[in-house]
């Protein structure tokens, strides 16, 4: 008879309870320190079925599309520009740039201007540019914008209510001050007020719809680079059930090679 220990049923409960919370809390400390490497990722999917090339190329794809993004310049603290830089899987076709260009003249709605310097392309209109330069490994597509209005907007802002302020008090220090001008100040120190109001509201917007149209048409670049391969792998027909009509006659050697049965 076997000397080793027998757990009892509480015991057992317990062994499992423990170790589950102890490999819990490893996967959570993993999950929010050091990530996942490609390999244990690979060896997950294989676990689930899915063959480990598909991860590694879905793993590059994420490391292309994802954007860097250069530190906007502020103005009293309000993004007035936006950049975007992203890393293409490979080089820039001439067929993908025009794609491109199309693609950022729908979005911005605007015809812009095209310029080439060398293995340099740009497409430009007033601030807003996007650039594709070569890399060791491809191209690399630039975007950057900036609200040049957004200074001027403050400065006339704050002149109005400055000028205004200043008229103001110095109506007020009269012992019999003229009701029309101030009326007048009031409404100079008005529109300064809101003019800078509605332009520190609409700041943040502003870019947040640049960056989102930026990413957007990265990542629709990067699709149509990368459509052509995975079309490559894509398994073709393995029967004669999908076949068209036209097709099925010539595998079979059309009609008129069959033989036909004459009545008696």
């Amino acid at each position: 008879m076997s000397d080793e220990r027998r757990y009892s049923e509480q015991e057992i409960a317990t062994i499992f309870e423990q170790a589950a919370e102890a490999q819990e809390a490893a996967h959570q400390s993993r999950s929010s320190g050091e990530g996942l490497t490609l390999a244990e990722l690979q060896q997950i999917g294989k676990e689930a079925g899915i063959t480990p090339e598909f991860i590694a190329r879905a793993a590059a794809r994420i490391g292309q599309v994802t954007p860097a993004s250069p530190p906007p310049a502020t103005y009293l603290g309000l993004p007035i520009s936006v950049a975007r830089t992203v890393e293409l899987p490979g080089p820039l076709s001439e067929k993908d740039w025009d794609r491109l260009v199309v693609d950022l003249r729908e979005t911005f709605q605007a015809t812009g201007e095209i310029r080439r310097d060398g293995a340099l392309r740009e497409w430009r209109n007033g601030n807003l540019h996007a650039l594709v330069e070569p890399t060791e490994s491809g191209h690399r597509l630039r975007f950057r914008t900036r609200k040049g209005s957004a200074q001027q907007s403050f400065s006339l802002s704050f002149f109005f209510l400055v000028i205004g302020a200043i008229f103001l008090a110095l109506l007020a220090a009269k012992s019999d001050p003229e009701p029309g001008m101030m009326v007048i100040m009031s409404l100079f120190v008005a529109a300064g007020l809101g003019g800078a109001g509605l332009t520190a509201y609409r700041l943040p917007r502003w870019a947040q719809e640049r960056e989102r149209q930026m990413d957007a048409i990265a990542a629709r670049a990067v699709e149509r680079m990368t459509a052509p391969a995975a079309a490559e792998m894509a398994p073709g027909p393995t029967s004669t059930d999908h076949l068209g009509l036209d097709e099925l006659e010539s595998y079979t050697g059309g009609a008129s090679s069959m033989p036909h049965k004459t009545r008696t």
